[in-house]
């Protein structure tokens, strides 16, 4: 039974006519019906990487706020994310990417301005099952070879990757084409956003990639160090081998920048409006000074201190825009991203 038909049945006809008139006011008032249920709801969707950390500032600030606020995190993927954030369908959109030319175009034909904050970084991990005998380290030249659009039905065996490798089937796994981890990795190892071979097992679920690695001696993926991290037994990770021989995603080699091109900073995006609501404005200043303490706990790698005072100090002056201005780069120190001039 609807709530319409509850009230109207033992209480008469008066009262459904004052529920009709008060919605009719709410949608004649504020344009859209959804923003009558705002208050005390705050509504995350986006990236499947940068999920478990916001899922863990939410619990504690729900936990603070003894309930009277609810937020809620979906895992979209960072481009289903930034589609729902631009529509303004969402307060927060959750991005292991930054935001793109298109999107930034979406937003502002919505009328969206929004706040982009760094909250962590994440470093790209290639992995293999640990029944995988052979690999250890792999080039990012190596990579390419593998990954660009020209490998589709033609690098197909281990041994065209390099000779000594054994002549067994290379069985590929990776982000959505959703998935702005997709967007990065194909940018940092093939050289272009989005230029990827089609014909691997594609998830913006990242467990699901987990358990398809873990589970083929043959397999090869990438995924956020934070599903490696929390399943590492039953994944081996590979590192990646440059001019200063092969380097290993850690804490260590994320912070001092040796660890490239697969390290990169995650971000959260901030609708002005949503902004201008209490439960958004604090739970935003909650991420930002609470957060760096739950990164551990949900195996990502903290920003540096300086980083968290720029993003909390451009929240709090009104600093709208993006400093990448739609063309992902790769490499930058965040530090570096904040000082730009944002672009709307």
């Amino acid at each position: 039974m609807s709530t319409m038909q509850y009230m109207r049945m033992p209480m008469g006809g008066l009262i459904v006519v004052s529920v009709i008139t008060g919605l009719l006011a709410v949608c004649v008032s504020g344009g859209h019906l959804a923003q009558a249920d705002q208050t005390g709801l705050i509504k995350v969707d986006g990236s499947s990487t940068v999920y478990p950390l916001t899922e863990a500032v939410a619990e504690e600030f729900q936990k603070a706020n003894r309930g009277r606020i609810r937020v809620t995190v979906g895992i979209a993927g960072t481009g289903g994310g930034f589609k729902k954030f631009c529509r303004g369908e969402t307060d927060i959109a959750d991005a292991s990417r930054p935001i793109l030319r298109e999107e930034m175009d979406l937003c502002q034909k919505n009328g969206i301005a929004y706040y982009e904050l760094p909250i962590a970084f994440d470093a790209l991990t290639v992995v293999v099952s640990p029944k995988n005998t052979w690999v250890t380290s792999m080039t990012v030249e190596e990579l390419k070879l593998i990954w660009e659009p020209a490998a589709q039905k033609r690098i197909t065996k281990w041994n065209q990757v390099r000779y000594d490798w054994p002549d067994a089937p290379l069985v590929l796994f990776g982000a959505g084409s959703d998935s702005g981890t997709f967007d990065y990795f194909t940018d940092a190892i093939v050289g272009k956003a989005k230029a990827s071979r089609g014909d691997y097992t594609a998830s913006e679920d990242d467990n699901v990639l987990v358990q398809g690695i873990a589970n083929n001696k043959n397999a090869l993926g990438y995924i956020p160090f934070a599903y490696y991290a929390a399943q590492m037994k039953k994944l081996k990770t590979v590192s990646i081998a440059g001019k200063n021989g092969p380097v290993f995603p850690n804490v260590e080699n994320v912070v001092n920048g040796s660890y490239q091109p697969l390290a990169r900073p995650l971000f959260i995006y901030v609708s002005e409006t949503a902004a201008k609501r209490t439960e958004v404005k604090d739970f935003v200043d909650y991420y930002l000074t609470e957060g760096p303490k739950l990164i551990a706990e949900v195996w990502y790698i903290p920003l540096h201190k300086q980083a968290y005072g720029m993003a909390r100090e451009r929240f709090k002056t009104g600093v709208l825009g993006t400093g990448f201005g739609g063309v992902p780069e790769v490499g930058l120190a965040v530090e570096e991203i904040m000082n730009r001039p944002p672009k709307r």
